[in-house]
């Protein structure tokens, strides 16, 4: 037969995949437990490691660009409130290292271009001031969108909690250990600001800064208040929680409505490149001395800032704030 098998290569096949099980079944029995216990947020990784909260505590302070107390370590306000909002581990030889290669390759890529010292120069400065900002920028706005949509499953534990008759900073130092991050650490670290000699709204407050997330000055509002002039605060959570869910529905709602606008926009981008790499390709010569007139830096310049304005137009007429 033409697809005859060797029984002995199917003995020898079933025999290791055999194995493999087994030794899947005894990973999963014997470290499956604590290994999911250190993944489920960076706080509790470090607590695995470090007994002493306090300790930990500093730890995932300094890591965000804070100081031992809390306050700013970066001399720039501005710029330390990017990178604590963005979640980005600090640390001082790596951002060193990471800023020099981009300087390094910017440098390099616009010097072999071009041939020219001050714009290679330039293309450095872009690429170690402008490039990381914009990275950050990103980051920040992709936890901020992590943190709202674990937001309300994080407000629905601590009205779990209160419901069961636990205090309100256990209800949070539940959600830290339950919770992925962004979520769980930041929570976390509310609990152990509060253990250390913190009230609970300050505490709430600099999780507030840390995150920035529009969604957050309600939850820490409601929280004051009560703790001001008593309610039911597992019933003005849970409303609060009905209505961030809400919220994040019509925003989905939004961008599908939006989706239309925002493939033209792309669309519109590509295209001009598309072309221009098309052409260039397939006519090599077709630009002919274009390249070396005086004029075409600028006319590329020109192009690209009304591309810039475009971009900017079709973004407010697709971008809802409510």
């Amino acid at each position: 037969m033409p697809f005859e098998i060797d029984p002995l290569y199917l003995f020898y096949g079933f025999a290791a995949l055999a194995a493999v099980l087994v030794a899947e079944a005894l990973y999963l029995l014997f470290h499956n437990t604590q290994s999911y216990r250190t993944r489920v947020n960076r706080r509790l990784k470090v607590s695995s490691k470090e007994p002493d909260r306090e300790k930990v505590l500093v730890q995932l302070r300094r890591e965000r660009g804070l100081s031992a107390d809390g306050g700013y370590a970066l001399p720039i306000a501005a710029f330390n409130r990017l990178v604590l909002q963005s979640g980005v581990k600090v640390e001082p030889a790596r951002v060193a290292l990471m800023l020099s290669l981009a300087a390094v390759a910017a440098f390099l890529g616009v010097f072999v271009w071009r041939g020219e010292l001050l714009e290679a120069a330039a293309a450095a400065l872009v690429g170690v001031t402008a490039f990381p900002y914009a990275v950050l920028v990103w980051m920040r706005r992709r936890r901020q969108k992590a943190f709202g949509a674990q937001f309300p499953e994080a407000i629905d534990v601590i009205v779990r909690s209160l419901r069961a008759g636990h205090p309100t900073p256990v209800a949070i130092a539940m959600v830290a250990r339950e919770l992925p991050d962004p979520v769980g650490t930041e929570f976390g670290m509310v609990a152990d600001e509060i253990t250390y000699g913190s009230d609970l709204e300050g505490a709430l407050r600099s999780m507030m800064a840390r995150i920035g997330h529009e969604d957050l000055p309600l939850f820490v509002t409601s929280v004051s208040i009560q703790a001001t002039t008593g309610g039911n605060l597992s019933q003005i959570l849970d409303n609060l929680s009905k209505v961030i869910r809400e919220r994040f529905k019509m925003r989905r709602k939004i961008r599908g409505l939006a989706a239309e606008g925002r493939a033209s926009a792309m669309i519109l981008n590509l295209t001009p490149f598309a072309v221009f790499g098309l052409v260039n390709w397939i006519t090599p010569t077709f630009y002919g001395e274009t390249w070396g007139h005086p004029m075409t830096p600028y006319a590329f310049g020109g192009g690209l800032l009304w591309m810039g304005v475009g971009n900017l137009i079709m973004r407010r007429m697709i971008n809802f704030k409510f």
